[in-house]
């Protein structure tokens, strides 16, 4: 316990208690949002899609997180233009959309010079390796995203449990269509030094969905998902740095652990219920 204390003194560990808190805010917000939307195989489009964001930063030599932030914003609007049309063929154009984005990053990669030694932090995860800067950057996308969420809350609220009756009855539908991936745009940007792009999309869904067992609206959905998402961060930080485990895989098997067990009680109540 005292190790642990004095490990939370040093200035890593304080940073990487604020970013697992910015974190959770995003995901709770936006993935709420994505899962009653029903977008979840989208925001995993947009995930991956933004690993070419980091192989262009790595290409460019410029800043990682903003160029990524505008690679990944335009490829969210793109997917959001696809599904949009609903074509019969929106999920394999998503599809093609999230292997270019990978390959793209792969080329660029393999094209820059010198070695990425930050590439697997940005694949994986590295909570602890946040630096303070990145936390300026998660501030104000946390605000940004929080901001637009209250905004049009009732907008949202209408469009994700009855689009077409929304839409008839003034609801702009259409620019919210292209706003929600814009928005996971900037979630998954916030949180990919937290779990990395492999994993994003499980703590942006898995917080969420655990939260819609009791949740009676969508605000208290939102609000449910931050605090899983919050202890999913913190127990997953605790685990890497008590058994020196990849930080970002720590707080996924946290996430999958919850989400399975929490899986197995609901059944094993529902075969109680019909047994009594």
């Amino acid at each position: 316990m005292n190790d642990l204390l004095t490990l939370f003194s040093f200035d890593f560990m304080q940073n990487a208690l604020a970013a697992g808190v910015l974190a959770s805010v995003a995901c709770g917000l936006i993935g709420t949002l994505v899962v009653v939307n029903r977008m979840v195989f989208l925001a995993g489009g947009i995930a991956h899609a933004a690993y070419g964001g980091i192989g262009l930063a790595f290409f460019m030599g410029w800043p990682a997180l903003p160029c990524t932030l505008g690679f990944t914003a335009g490829a969210s609007l793109l997917m959001g233009c696809v599904t949009r049309r609903r074509g019969e063929r929106t999920d394999t154009v998503v599809g093609v959309l999230w292997a270019a984005g990978m390959a793209t990053g792969i080329i660029l990669i393999d094209l820059s010079p010198g070695y990425a030694s930050d590439l697997m932090s940005f694949l994986f995860g590295s909570i602890l390796a946040v630096p303070a800067s990145d936390l300026w950057v998660m501030l104000a996308l946390d605000a940004l995203v929080a901001a637009l969420t209250l905004f049009f809350y009732k907008d949202l609220l209408a469009m994700s449990f009855d689009p077409e009756f929304a839409e008839a009855r003034g609801v702009p539908v259409g620019f919210l269509h292209y706003l929600l991936p814009l928005m996971t745009a900037l979630c998954v940007v916030m949180i990919v030094r937290v779990v990395g792009l492999i994993l994003v999309i499980a703590l942006v869904t898995i917080p969420p969905y655990l939260a819609e067992r009791r949740a009676r609206s969508l605000g208290g959905m939102m609000l449910r998902a931050c605090a899983w998402s919050l202890f999913f961060c913190l127990a997953g930080l605790l685990l890497s740095a008590r058994f020196d485990l990849t930080s970002g895989a720590c707080i996924i098997a946290v996430a999958a652990a919850s989400f399975f067990a929490l899986t197995a009680w609901d059944a094993l109540g529902r075969r109680r219920g019909r047994s009594g």
